[in-house]
């Protein structure tokens, strides 16, 4: 069992301050949003150790003291729900019993004073199960909906074999906070250690241990927890916006949110509330995504999430003549020198990319290419294509051949001829071309029949492919 030591700080004066403190909370204390339900379980400590004798009174005497005062100081809160949950309370030590924690007073509005009765009510009896008591614990909210918080009211340490720093992990992964108020009485400096990673561990013996206590609750605990992504230009200043952001689990690949980043009225990237429970990969659906790894926020305050993502924007520009056909001429936009599509890009549309080189391919008859176009921060890059022409081909019969383009000295391929067809109809780009046709009754390929033609912005020509 736990060891008495000798106190050097008096708590009659550690009470003594109480009531002047209390009245701090009111001042440190925000106000929980109309919308948003906060949750506090009290995990009540009510084992053996507590009948220790501490200035005179049993140790648990004066942790109820100061349990009223705390609880009650919370109660006017508004959209504050409270729950109790002890251990060492039924099962006598020696031998204790290692699973003696039970949720004694549930979530539910205007408990409190249920709550303080079985509080008064209980003697310390059992043995000490932290990590039990705290894994249970998560089972205790009714959802992770709201801001669920724990508070760990302890004089003493884990004497069941457990590890608390595996039950906070087993609650942060159930979005419960768990940044307990331990209210440590005797405990060596080694033993304090073994909260260091379940939360902040004051002691009786420090005369501020309550107002530290205070400060690390409201700060800590009660204080909400935000962020906001700072979406940076090319000059650090953080003024992109509009952009889609997804926060996931970094340990299991969950998405968590899923917003759309946004400016305040102030021009400030807007405040979003946060569980800081999880450690989160954002991505910036930018062109192309821009991510951050390893996103751990720090409870109770608001963060900044820097993210690089510079943007310009890109159009691609054609005008309206009627043989545009604009509603099918789209643009494949890669990264310079990736053949990998990053993006297509409807003609006569803007669309924002992150700053640098792109290359683009026009999906018209023939295709278009632009190499190494440079987006710049801010700026609209704009590039006119010129308009297509029409060509309106006969043939005398069902056939076979294609149409290509006359390009200094070399025929490329455009495309193949619908070999079911005796009239087909090409939107091409300007310039000269041939087309070439063999009919399928004639099996020589010296049968080709072939005709040069010049296709003109806005323009119709008529080609009638007969010997």
């Amino acid at each position: 069992m736990k060891n008495t030591h000798r106190n050097i700080f008096y708590f009659s004066h550690f009470m003594s301050r109480v009531s002047r403190l209390l009245i701090l909370i009111s001042l440190f204390l925000p106000l929980t949003s109309n919308s948003q339900t906060t949750r506090v379980l009290f995990v009540f400590d009510a084992s053996n150790s507590m009948k220790t004798m501490y200035d005179g009174k049993p140790r648990i005497e004066k942790a109820k003291e100061l349990f009223y005062k705390f609880i009650d100081s919370l109660n006017h809160r508004k959209n504050y729900e409270f729950a109790l949950r002890m251990y060492g309370s039924t099962v006598k030590y020696p031998p204790g019993d290692c699973n003696d924690s039970k949720l004694m007073v549930p979530f539910a509005k205007n408990n409190v004073q249920k709550i303080k009765d079985f509080v008064k009510a209980v003697q310390p009896t059992g043995i000490t199960p932290i990590e039990h008591s705290l894994t249970q614990s998560a089972n205790d909210f009714p959802d992770t909906k709201a801001i669920n918080t724990i508070i760990l009211i302890t004089d003493g340490i884990e004497e069941c074999g457990g590890d608390p720093c595996k039950a906070k992990l087993a609650l942060q992964e159930k979005g419960i906070i768990l940044k307990p108020c331990i209210i440590g009485i005797g405990l060596t400096i080694e033993q304090a250690k073994a909260f260091d990673c379940v939360g902040n561990y004051f002691s009786y013996e420090d005369a501020n241990a309550f107002s530290k206590t205070l400060d690390y609750v409201t700060s800590q605990t009660l204080n909400r927890t935000t962020a906001q992504v700072n979406l940076l230009d090319v000059s650090s200043k953080p003024i992109e916006t509009n952009v889609n952001m997804t926060f996931y689990n970094e340990k299991t690949g969950d998405v968590m949110y899923n917003y759309v980043h946004s400016l305040n009225v102030k021009g400030n990237p807007d405040t979003i509330p946060m569980n800081e429970t999880k450690q989160y990969t954002v991505i910036a659906n930018t062109i192309p995504p821009k991510q951050i790894e390893h996103v751990k926020l720090n409870i109770g305050t608001h963060n900044v999430i820097p993210i690089d993502a510079p943007q310009g924007s890109l159009t691609i520009k054609r005008g309206v003549g009627i043989y545009n056909n604009n509603e099918r001429a789209k643009c494949v936009v890669r990264q310079a020198g990736i053949m990998k599509t990053l993006h297509v890009l409807d003609i006569n549309s803007y669309e924002k990319f992150i700053v640098g080189e792109y290359d683009a391919e026009i999906l018209t008859l023939p295709r278009s290419y632009l190499y190494k176009l440079n987006i710049l921060q801010s700026i609209t890059k704009s590039i006119d294509i010129e308009d297509a022409g029409q060509i309106k081909l006969t043939f005398p019969d069902a056939g076979d051949g294609c149409i290509l383009k006359e390009d200094k000295g070399q025929l490329i391929w455009v495309c193949n001829l619908q070999s079911t067809k005796t009239k087909q109809d090409f939107n091409l780009q300007p310039g000269n071309y041939r087309v070439t046709f063999r009919s399928k009754s004639l099996k020589q390929s010296i049968y080709t029949i072939e005709k040069s033609f010049t296709i003109k912005s806005n323009q119709l020509i008529v080609v009638d492919l007969y010997r």
